[in-house]
């Protein structure tokens, strides 16, 4: 893909989150998941971290190397020809230059946009300092920029999710984030875990800005997350888990049963699945 095509994609991907209209993304993990979804109609494809680290072996949380994460991720832009964004956990290092080495991969794997977490483990402590999670989302808007393909940036905050500190205090930290990230150059501002309405509305009207949320079986539909303003809903590593979930039915009534029903039911025609990967081969 040459840069002035892989810009444009970039900017296709911004407007998506401009609309009235929420942008559904339902995270793949490998280029099969991804053109299903494309032959579905959705305008891009996201990626997930913990799909793909759990597909190669690694449990999720930076375990997967970002050469070994980029590859995936590359052969998925590769693959489909709608935009690509990327989701790098919290970028695979610790300092503004590491981010900026990344952005310029993410560019070079052909993805037009990039999440970005606040959190480099998996306990309330590995919280980036504020200041250098601002650093770093700036480092990443001038690499990428600097390449010709300006990534859509998709700054996360963990703090309801992991969860961070008292739960009183929880929407005050992240309007404080968030809105940090936004000035510092983020297009999209995700709050993983924020399931309740009132408060999705709440943050909406505060921050101004593109919000993402997660959507899973606790929070609001999707059309109730548009009424609320929700500019973009990700499902996160629940397609490729509820996938995984299907497989360990599909083993179980084999062993345990003898038969064959969970097997056929919803499965895609061995055809369709040729035709469709054969197009981008």
């Amino acid at each position: 893909m040459n840069t002035n095509a892989q810009a444009a994609k970039a900017d296709r991907l911004r407007i998506l989150h401009g609309g009235t209209k929420i942008l559904v993304l339902p995270n793949a993990w490998d280029v099969a998941s991804a053109r299903v979804l494309e032959e579905l109609g959705y305008p891009a494809i996201a990626t997930t971290s913990a799909g793909i680290a759990f597909s190669l072996g690694y449990p999720d949380g930076q375990h997967i190397s970002r050469k070994e994460m980029l590859d995936v991720v590359s052969r998925i832009a590769a693959a489909v020809r709608v935009p690509v964004t990327a989701d790098l956990e919290a970028g695979y290092g610790l300092s503004a230059a590491d981010m900026a080495d990344t952005a310029k991969a993410v560019v070079a794997a052909g993805a037009v946009g990039m999440n970005l977490e606040d959190v480099t483990g998996s306990t309330e402590d590995s919280l980036v300092e504020l200041n250098l999670q601002v650093d770093k989302i700036r480092a990443i808007r001038k690499a990428s920029g600097a390449s010709g393909v300006p990534l859509v940036l998709n700054a996360r905050t963990d703090i309801y999710l992991m969860p961070i500190g008292p739960a009183e205090t929880r929407f005050e930290r992240t309007v404080e984030r968030l809105t940090a990230y936004r000035s510092a150059g983020a297009d999209c501002l995700f709050a993983p875990g924020l399931t309740d309405a009132e408060t999705i509305r709440r943050l909406v009207k505060t921050l101004g800005a593109p919000l993402n949320i997660l959507a899973g079986a606790d929070c609001p539909s999707l059309i109730e997350l548009e009424k609320l303003g929700v500019a973009r809903a990700s499902t996160g590593s629940g397609v490729m888990r509820a996938t995984l979930g299907l497989m360990r039915r599909i083993g179980k009534e084999l062993m345990e049963r003898g038969t064959y029903s969970s097997l056929h039911e919803g499965a895609i025609p061995f055809s369709e699945l040729m035709g469709m990967l054969a197009r981008h081969s």
